[in-house]
């Protein structure tokens, strides 16, 4: 039987104000970072030369943004928190020549929709300042007060009547971090501009507006990544209509994600696949698969050649000719690169101490499938069964109570014994099996043994932990530290122990005592650009740890092994629960049939 269609028919309306001033906030403000964005590229475009913006329960309870700029008129502060008031758009050409950070008139009052809000401003000609207190998007208050030149916001209970909207919010910690990925952002475009970041009482971040970029970089990034970073000359910006300026990584300095690459166009951060694309495009065949560059580009056009008017948040811009953007972007990054940092001569397998740049999750690059008929030979190879790594997230183990062993979990194709014979290219082990020959890649094979050995002690009741011999100091991005911040539980959890140790800089005492080669200030910069907490693949956020830390850890492509080291290497293999994959679900065996080999000598 059918279910009878239900047809309700209601009368077309206008909706009320309150209402339509609540579904336009939603269009502008995401979250407290969303607030901190549009409050400070205000105090931008008012001129300021100090921004402070300080946070309590990571913007849950408050968000300040106080500056220096040049103010609001008292008999204008009212209107400004009207929908669609502005001060930077008179006629409706006006909207091809935008040369300012906000123009649409919708943030504050969209804000104080769905918040409490506190506005204390002196305009730089008026000798008495004006204070406004506005709950809901309705006046409560307006008096005048005494106060210096330039313009604080209070935002309090963000999302207080829109309790749907207030449930979505991240804990404080992500909500952190958000806000410090944005000014973070704006203080290296703005080297200019002295930017404060308090959280709950305690600055996170500082710069001395001493208008040198450099310096704004070591401030954010740390001195010695931000010490690292070239920049692009003046001769690869482009001609005069397009320049690209900025900073960008050696090809020694990569992070695991694109989120290290940093785009503004006129001043403006905006978020635009495209230009992202070019960036990586600069890169090719100069860092290791799977790996990303830090760059951060200021792109300066003219106005009328970008279109900032396509998104309600204005992360977003269209280009006229977004083919010379891209061309632009490319060349300047690659010719950067190429000039001041040239490439080490590409890897040779047949060299025993050369490093291979495929210590990733992906094939090996073409490159070497071209110079080394081995891996001609290996493509032509099928992989034996494996597990995908949804299937790993499931077999991953669970925390047991205490005193409880862990059963172990399903097994896949276990190996059988194997008789090593040696090593193929410094990176693969060549093995002899009861039903032929078998290859296995050292560095996945290595990843799934400490992956396996990882999990079960974790799993039983801890992983034994070396305390290190003097603490390692490591400085990070007020984005990553605040990434590991939240991350510092499930690390102790795992044998990790680290300790905050001032703004965005952390002590690590202990280390997992299998694990001591692994570089604090490495293992913690991955763990940090892994955004372990959006990570598609579902299973816990320890799992993901282990993971990281056990590709950090493992053997390398491209090292030589003795024999001892190979059988240690194989015997472990041989004892895992699904050998033939590592954690991430590449293969680590291939398997060669007696019948092939004979097949192949045409012994049939």
């Amino acid at each position: 039987m059918e279910a009878a269609e239900v047809s309700v028919s209601m009368p077309i309306r206008l909706l009320p104000e309150d209402i339509a001033a609540r579904i336009a906030a939603g269009e502008v403000v995401e979250r407290p970072a969303s607030v901190v964005k549009e409050l400070v590229e205000n105090s931008l475009d008012a001129g300021a030369t100090r921004i402070e913006v300080e946070t309590l329960e990571g913007g849950h309870k408050l968000l300040r943004v106080r500056d220096d700029g040049d103010g609001i008129a008292g008999a204008e502060v009212a209107l400004a928190f009207r929908r669609h008031a502005t001060s930077k758009l008179a006629t409706a050409e006006d909207l091809f020549n935008i040369i300012t950070l906000g123009f649409r008139g919708e943030a504050l009052a969209s804000i104080a929709s769905v918040s409490q809000v506190t506005c204390s401003t002196r305009h730089t000609a008026e000798v008495t300042g004006t204070r406004l207190r506005i709950a809901g998007g309705e006046i409560v208050a307006q008096s005048s007060i005494g106060w210096p030149k330039g313009t604080e916001i209070c935002v309090e209970e963000l999302f207080y009547n829109v309790p749907a909207r207030r449930k979505f919010l991240q804990t404080p910690r992500t909500e952190r971090r958000h806000i410090d990925g944005f000014v973070t952002r704006y203080a290296i475009a703005y080297p200019h501009v002295a930017f404060t970041v308090i959280h709950d009482g305690q600055e996170m971040l500082r710069t001395t507006g001493n208008d040198v970029q450099r310096e704004a970089l070591q401030q954010v990034y740390g001195l010695e990544l931000g010490g690292s970073l070239l920049e692009i000359a003046p001769e690869w910006a482009a001609e005069e209509a397009l320049r690209v300026r900025g900073y960008v990584g050696t090809t020694t300095t990569h992070r695991s994600s694109r989120g290290y690459i940093t785009l503004f166009v006129n001043g403006r951060w905006i978020e635009d696949m495209r230009m992202t694309y070019a960036v990586i495009q600069a890169y090719h065949t100069l860092l290791p698969v799977n790996r990303y560059p830090i760059a951060f580009l200021l792109l300066e056009m003219l106005a009328e050649d970008v279109d900032v008017n396509v998104h309600p948040a204005k992360t977003e811009v269209r280009f006229r000719d977004p083919d010379a953007v891209f061309r632009a972007v490319q060349r300047a990054v690659r010719a950067t690169v190429i000039s001041e940092a040239p490439v080490a001569a590409t890897w040779q397998p047949d060299s025993p101490t050369a490093q291979a740049p495929n210590d990733t999750d992906a094939p090996a690059p073409e490159h070497q499938t071209s110079q080394n008929p081995l891996w001609v030979e290996l493509a032509s190879l099928r992989p034996a069964p494996q597990f995908t790594p949804h299937t790993e997230a499931a077999l991953a183990p669970t925390r047991a109570p205490a005193g409880q062993r862990v059963p172990p979990t399903s097994p896949g194709a276990k190996l059988p014994p194997l008789r090593v014979i040696g090593q193929a290219a410094t990176t693969f082990i060549i093995a002899e099996g009861p039903d032929g020959l078998y290859l296995i890649d050292q560095h996945a094979a290595h990843e799934r043994v400490l992956y396996e050995q990882l999990l079960t002690a974790w799993s039983e009741g801890g992983i034994p932990t070396q305390p290190l011999l003097e603490p390692v100091s490591v400085q990070l991005g007020a984005e990553d530290a605040a990434r590991i911040e939240e991350h510092l539980p499930a690390l102790a959890e795992l044998g990790v122990i680290v300790e905050p140790f001032g703004p965005n800089s952390f002590l690590v005492r202990s280390m997992p005592a299998s694990l001591k080669q692994i570089a604090p200030q490495d293992l913690l910069a991955d763990i940090a650009a892994a955004e372990l907490d959006r990570s598609p693949i579902r299973e816990g956020l320890e799992a993901q740890m282990v993971r990281r830390i056990c590709k950090r850890a493992a053997i390398k492509a491209g090292q030589t092994l003795s024999r001892e080291e190979m059988e240690a290497l194989i015997r472990s293999l041989e004892q895992c629960h699904a050998p033939r994959t590592c954690p991430h679900g590449r293969p680590t065996v291939l398997q060669i049939s007696v019948e092939q080999l004979a097949s192949q000598f045409e012994r049939t």
